[in-house]
């Protein structure tokens, strides 16, 4: 189980309940084998047809020794599910690759090999460490995750906002270091679990798809589920052109939301398109049979509402 780790940007810090990293966590693990420690490198994964025959270290003959694998956070809390275990020989075949022996994702899995040399690795999530194993006798080896989970969701003042219309991409370290850099994940759900590797992160949360964005850093502990909290000042906003108030929209109407100082938001043709808008002043534009219509408007956070131009 990981102890919780709350935290609210923009707000106190949160209160967490008591919560374990479900096996669906494990959606959000990129699809390549993640990198190891920088003090164990693991060679890469390549797979072959299944009737290649993979050399082992001593060859067919050798005496045949059992493995056991735990992994566990920090001394006291073991993983249960969502590991993905890997067996490499210590080195390549005659092609210079390394090819993966075996592959488990029990969680305590015993393996049987030829005695020899290898190189263990498992991955959790984000989180990943590999060891060099010298097998000569049945021997149990137990792997130390220093990896942690994060859980996130949005708000507009107390109103949760709805999964679906908010995502969240991870990336690691600070967003005020220097530099670009890669999510290491994309596109993450309201209540989805991430597991990374313990250390500082950079979380932008997305709601809706023009300009409310927030930036976060958070800090993961080993062993800690940290629930994030997301505030948003921004609403969701309707558009629609009228011949006058309170009447019916006009169809094949081209719009354009843009700042005072010019600079548009979001382009979009539809009869009331909907968006959601940081909190500000805005101007809509509507283009109908080659007219133009203008409006200026306020946006306030967490009032949702519609915005009528009128054409004429």
């Amino acid at each position: 189980m990981l102890p919780p780790s709350g935290s609210e940007i923009g707000a106190p810090p949160a209160v967490g309940l008591t919560r374990g990293l479900p096996p669906q966590a494990q959606s959000l693990a990129p699809a390549y084998t993640p990198p190891a420690s920088p003090a164990m490198p693991i060679p890469p994964l390549i797979t072959g047809p299944a009737a290649m025959p993979v050399p082992v270290p001593g060859g067919a003959s050798s005496q045949q020794v059992s493995l056991s694998l735990v992994a566990r956070f920090g001394r006291e809390a073991p993983i249960t599910n969502g590991l993905v275990w890997r067996v490499f020989p210590a080195k390549p075949d005659a092609t210079g690759a390394f090819r993966a022996i075996k592959e488990d994702k029990a969680a305590t899995p015993v393996m049987t090999l030829p005695a020899g040399d290898y190189v263990v690795h498992v991955s959790f999530g984000l989180a990943s460490a590999a060891k060099a194993v010298h097998l000569r006798e049945a021997t149990r080896e137990v792997f130390e995750l220093p990896a942690g989970g994060i859980k996130l969701e949005g708000r507009v003042g107390d109103v949760k906002i709805a999964t679906g219309e908010i995502t969240f991409d991870i990336f690691k370290g600070s967003q005020f270091e220097p530099g670009y850099k890669t999510p290491m994940a994309q596109g993450v759900l309201t209540g989805d679990v991430v597991v990374v590797p313990e250390g500082n992160y950079h979380i932008v949360s997305n709601y809706g798809d023009t300009n409310a964005v927030v930036r976060s850093d958070i800090r993961v502990q080993a062993g800690k589920l940290t629930d994030v909290t997301v505030s948003h000042r921004a609403a969701l906003i309707t558009l629609k052109l009228v011949s006058e108030r309170g009447g019916d929209p006009i169809a094949s109407t081209n719009w354009s939301v843009i700042t005072p100082g010019g600079d548009v938001i979001k382009e979009s043709t539809g009869v009331f398109p909907r968006l959601v808008l940081a909190e500000g002043d805005y101007r809509a534009i509507a283009r109908n049979e080659g007219r133009s219509y203008e409006r200026d408007f306020k946006v306030v956070a967490g009032v949702d509402g519609e915005v009528e131009v009128l054409a004429r």
